[in-house]
């Protein structure tokens, strides 16, 4: 069937006036001026909290009003391409320009998800943290395959990542790992990521061929900011350190540089060991455990909030996605039904769908909850 060029170039500039709509981009622009005349400000890095405050924001608004300005031109030229190919009778020209059709057509979907993250912290960066769960050394494996497809698929999108900490099991694999992903709205898109994850296949680590199901645990937080008010006593903190260790226990530092911090009154605790000082690592561990107390009392906000309203549903789910090596190929999201028979893709970073349809999920159910 013939592709109705006309209609998908119809359907897509609705999508961007959507976009555009959501989006403001007459109060973005004034909202990027005002940003850039407080940079400019010769005293600003007088307070570097507030300066940092001050580029970031310049730097989100700036990549928002550009992927939106760079949608536009994407589809003007594709509009220039089917015209080229129709009035020259050209079918190679049409081809291409069905092929681009469908990249602009996902990328148009994207950029329409990213309007729906309004969340107070989804325009943040994102701290992830997995955790090896039931399943003994196939967790832990499972906990390093996940750890790789989130880091592959930004390494897809060209979002710059950092591994802050990695605790490696015994035999093979992960017992935890925590990485940040360091670009505007990686929290919002991220976070339908939390949650329970499960591994059925033949494991590799039985001699007798069983099949296996393990369970690994993934928590995503937003990174915390300069400006962000969250005070935390000394004496709330338990502090040890000790040396850096890779995988099989060989140590790769022969300085006791690796922080594990404790928050006495929750018991969340933090480790990180990737720096190359102990003061470094220090930070680190303080940023990532402000993020955590940050959203748990924003979460607790929240409970209390449901609690008074005589909301007594559960949140959605922990269980969130199988993955199915054996009897059969499967990966399928348990909350929004979306799967696909190509797990050795989906390890491998492809996971843009399941993202997508979790944040239209995610929003359909908030509005129901409303």
């Amino acid at each position: 069937m013939a592709v109705d060029f006309a209609s998908e170039i119809q359907h897509l500039r609705a999508t961007m006036a959507s976009v555009r709509e959501v989006t403001d981009l007459d109060a973005l622009e004034a909202q990027i001026a005002d940003l850039e005349q407080q940079a400019a400000e010769p005293n600003l890095w007088d307070d570097p909290d507030t300066a940092q405050g001050v580029t970031s924001a310049l730097s989100r608004a700036n990549h928002e009003r550009d992927r939106i300005r760079a949608m536009d031109t994407r589809i003007d030229d594709l509009e220039a391409l089917i015209e080229l190919g129709q009035e020259e009778g050209d079918d190679e020209t049409l081809a291409e320009a069905e092929g681009e059709l469908g990249k602009v057509a996902k990328a148009v979907s994207q950029l329409e998800v990213r309007t729906l993250l309004s969340g107070e912290y989804d325009e943040r960066s994102a701290v992830v943290t997995i955790r090896a769960g039931a399943g003994g050394v196939d967790a832990a494996d499972f906990a390093e395959m996940l750890m790789r497809m989130y880091l592959r698929w930004a390494e897809r999108h060209g979002y710059p990542t950092k591994v802050m900490d990695t605790s490696y099991a015994e035999e093979a694999g992960l017992k935890s790992a925590t990485f940040e992903v360091n670009v505007p709205y990686a929290y919002g898109t991220l976070s339908v990521e939390g949650g329970t994850h499960r591994l059925v296949r033949i494991s590799p680590f039985d001699n007798q061929g069983r099949r296996q199901t393990s369970f690994a645990a993934v928590e995503v937080i937003p990174l915390i900011e300069g400006t962000d008010s969250i005070e935390i006593p000394d004496n709330d903190l338990k502090i040890d350190v000790f040396r850096s260790s890779g995988p099989g226990g060989q140590s790769v530092n022969t300085t006791d540089s690796a922080v594990r911090m404790t928050h006495i009154p929750t018991g969340i605790v933090v480790s990180m060991q990737n720096e190359k000082s102990q003061i470094q690592n220090r930070a680190a561990a303080l940023r990532v455990m402000q993020s955590r107390l940050l959203l748990a009392k924003r979460a607790e906000e929240a409970a209390e909030r449901k609690e008074l309203a005589g909301d007594v549903k559960a949140s959605w789910g922990d269980q969130m996605r199988s993955y199915v090596l054996n009897p059969y190929q499967m990966v399928k999201d348990l909350r929004t039904e979306h799967e696909t028979g190509n797990p050795s893709a989906v390890f491998d970073g492809e996971i843009d769908q399941f993202i997508e349809t979790g944040i239209r999920w995610r929003i359909e159910q908030a509005r129901s909850d409303d």
